[in-house]
């Protein structure tokens, strides 16, 4: 297929519907608008498509658990606040083992804050933002055709392990035009959902729920919930490194924040071929990928932590690191977008530092 040029949310859109999405239910809010008004337009023209702007957050992230319980691909979006408000219908659905796709393009914070650019929701993310003892899938592309690509794996992930898988970026990446090639249609019947609630002709009555009275019967659910997440962390962890085979420190970043730290790191390596300085850059925020950074310690002692928050993906690289290594952080909190040669700065003057404790 030919490359072409799309917004980030539209490139969500159309992967997610390609990937045999037929049901979107959202409520609008920035900077994340333009992804429901591209669905209103192509779920019309979609068989069996349905696109239903909700009264509420609340309210469309029921229906998502409605549609999936019905067997359909489903997918919602929305902004910090709003998945915020989602986070009920997403710990249900976590609880009753239901697949769903949720994309949230990240702003200012915290309350409603602004439209920019923000990273401030990586803890609502990762540690599951709702009640209960759950998580999910979180996905952090990089790019609009890693947007694509995610989205369309999204799906797939979320029937395979029967779980709410989200799409965490930004309001940069959502906002962004870049050459995109959309993957091509899914083709294959999608898989046999033996759970779905499709009407009891000819079989014994579905139940799907989440309330457990039973302590015993809680628990086992529990255990049954954790065993999944281990095979999870076994199967599915991904990231990416960039000069890192030699690197004193390495700068850990994802998402928009870690293109900018990729920049930083070309102007530094050019500048300085003797700065060893690489980029690991988790592509699953959850599971996050812990085994990769311990293994970096066998070159690097320091890692440097960028975010475009007031610091939060820190506290998964220092539980990576079991006390191993010297963690450093900078961040530019509530919207604002540094320059590579801002991070560039901040990441040469730690690595001198690096290096001048080393002689001493």
């Amino acid at each position: 297929m030919n490359k072409q040029l799309m917004y980030g949310t539209h490139a969500l859109a159309e992967a997610a519907i390609q990937a045999g999405c037929t049901c979107y239910f959202g409520y609008p809010i920035t900077p994340q608008n333009e992804l429901p008004e591209y669905m209103a337009q192509r779920l019309t023209e979609i068989p069996g498509g349905v696109f239903i702007q909700a009264e509420s957050e609340l309210a469309a992230i029921n229906m998502v658990l409605g549609a999936s319980a019905a067997g359909a691909r489903a997918l919602t979006s929305s902004s910090s606040p709003g998945i915020s408000l989602k986070q009920e219908g997403i710990s249900f659905m976590a609880g009753m083992e239901l697949p769903a796709v949720i994309a949230n393009i990240m702003r200012g914070g915290p309350g409603l804050g602004n439209i920019a650019p923000s990273q401030a929701d990586y803890f609502q993310a990762t540690r599951g933002g709702g009640h209960g003892d759950y998580r999910i899938i979180v996905l952090a592309p990089g790019s609009v055709q890693e947007i694509a690509d995610l989205t369309f794996r999204a799906f797939d992930l979320a029937d395979t392990y029967r779980i709410p898988v989200m799409i965490l970026g930004d309001g940069m990446l959502g906002q962004l035009m870049e050459p995109v090639i959309i993957p091509k249609p899914r083709q294959e019947p999608l898989p046999e959902k033996d759970y779905i609630v499709s009407g009891a002709q000819g079989r014994q009555p579905r139940v799907i729920k989440s309330l457990i009275l039973d302590t015993r019967e809680m628990e086992e659910h529990n255990w049954k919930l954790f065993r999944k997440y281990q095979l999870i962390q076994q199967r599915e962890t991904r990231w990416e490194s960039y000069l890192t085979d030699d690197a004193e420190l390495i700068v850990i970043a994802y998402g928009t924040a870690a293109r900018i730290a990729k920049g930083a790191i070309k102007r530094l390596r050019k500048d300085d071929p003797n700065m060893k300085i690489g980029l690991l850059r988790p592509i699953t925020l959850w599971p996050f990928p812990t085994k990769a950074i311990k293994e970096s310690l066998s070159t690097a002692s320091d890692y440097f932590v960028f975010e475009m928050s007031a610091g939060q993906m820190v506290d998964d690289v220092l539980l990576s690191l079991e006390g191993k290594g010297r963690v450093h952080f900078y961040g530019r909190p509530g919207g604002i977008v540094p320059t590579p040669a801002e991070l560039a700065r901040s990441i040469a003057r730690r690595y001198y530092q690096m290096k001048r404790t080393r002689k001493r």
